[in-house]
């Protein structure tokens, strides 16, 4: 048996879990929850070691910060030390095109990427140097996000763009969260009884930081909101998503061709908390809005800017790939936010859907099938997995560590 750390380092989160393989038994876990920019509620670690279930709050202003937390919870536990530690990592750029056994090289890659995610690369690069400098002697493996969407064909991911830009510089799309799209299409597929080989959905992405849609033909991603960056499409927590580029030339004549200060505004203060200006999560704007209270107008606006492009992408989607066997929700919002889904599937008969208000709402074992029996399209709520994806990787590696040319494998 062999116990492997995962790490995966969200925006504004740091899951992990030791898990034993290849029995894939998951030993312990957690989620470090509302890291970075403050919301509504205190900053916790969810946690759980064989059946002890338990909360840790505490103050956790970065990655770093969590990570030192979290690895004090599993230092009282010595069998759960790890053999083996896998992180999730967001873009590999035109550097990685799958996955990568840690070492120097791969470490300056790693660096020389940060800028293409500046949110998930330099905390997730900080965390696997952490690591290596915590247990020098086990190997690392890093997942990149990229991975699941090299199939996107030219002309969804080529922007219109000189071609010398597009070939000499890398610039074009990438698409992210594709280990978690990939992951909750496959068990959707098994909840249908349907082959991947000929699965055809969209998959939504939800998460109380980051959140992308995925457009899948025949089990392949074809196309993702996210693109050179995990900037673009969907309104985050504090990312703006979608945006006109004069926009950002306005920007950068405001604060003197600083473009720090650019990606600053766009990255880390727009989104859910830029536009609320209460908190970077949506759950906190919909419980406000429930209840009443708070600045009404301001979180009103807020929830329907966030929902409708989502339902704008869905239906662009819902065209691009045809004949859609479901629609899936997944990630914290999309696993636990009941009025999110009915907001983004309601009145969508002309795509195909048909949601279940009274299924909706007690969505809890998952996954489930929230649709009416007469939905032509399934909407399914699949909980997502993205550290046993990562630690399925990181063991298939290792057992064929000799097979691998250099660092980057294919």
């Amino acid at each position: 048996m062999m116990n492997i750390l995962v790490f995966n380092c969200g925006s504004s989160s740091l899951k992990y879990r030791v898990i034993a393989m290849p029995s894939e038994v998951q030993r312990a876990g957690g989620e470090a929850q509302r890291v970075g920019p403050p919301t509504a509620e205190p900053s916790r670690i969810v946690y759980h070691i064989g059946d002890v279930n338990g909360t840790h709050y505490v103050e956790m202003p970065d990655q770093a910060t969590a990570f030192e937390q979290v690895m004090a919870l599993l230092a009282k536990h010595p069998d759960l030390k790890p053999d083996m530690v896998a992180h999730r990592m967001v873009h590999g750029g035109t550097r990685f095109q799958r996955y990568a056994l840690v070492d120097e090289e791969v470490i300056a890659d790693l660096d020389a990427v940060a800028d293409l995610a500046p949110l998930h690369n330099p905390p997730a690069t900080a965390l696997v140097k952490a690591c290596r400098a915590r247990y020098p002697d086990l190997p690392q493996v890093v997942v990149f996000d990229t991975a699941y969407h090299s199939t996107i064909p030219d002309y969804a991911r080529t922007y219109a763009i000189p071609r010398w830009m597009t070939t000499d510089k890398g610039i074009r799309k990438y698409g992210f969260h594709g280990t978690s799209h990939q992951y909750v299409a496959t068990e959707a597929a098994k909840f249908l009884g349907r082959p991947m080989s000929e699965f055809n959905a969209v998959s939504c992405h939800l998460g109380s930081g980051g959140a992308s849609l995925c457009a899948i033909v025949k089990g392949r991603s074809v196309d993702n909101t996210m693109g050179y960056s995990p900037l673009q499409g969907l309104i985050m927590s504090t990312r703006c998503g979608d945006l006109d580029p004069a926009l950002t030339l306005r920007l950068l004549a405001h604060y003197n061709g600083d473009f720090k200060s650019v990606e600053r505004v766009l990255n880390k203060e727009s989104g859910v908390l830029g536009m609320s200006g209460v908190s970077a999560d949506i759950s906190d704007i919909l419980a406000g809005i429930a209840q009443g209270k708070g600045r009404l107008p301001k979180m009103d606006l807020t929830a329907q800017i966030y929902l409708w492009r989502i339902r704008k992408y869905l239906g662009a989607y819902m065209a691009a790939v045809g004949y859609a066997d479901a629609v899936i929700f997944t990630d914290t919002i999309g696993e636990k936010v009941a009025p999110v889904r009915w907001a983004v599937c309601a009145d969508m008969e002309t795509f195909g859907l048909s949601i279940d208000p009274e299924r909706n709402r007690n969505a809890s074992e998952l996954p489930v099938d929230v649709a009416t029996d007469s939905s032509p399209v399934r909407i399914l709520v699949v909980q997502t997995n993205e550290e046993l994806a990562i630690a399925r990787e990181a063991y298939s590696l290792l057992s064929r560590a000799g097979s691998f040319s250099e660092h980057a494998l294919a």
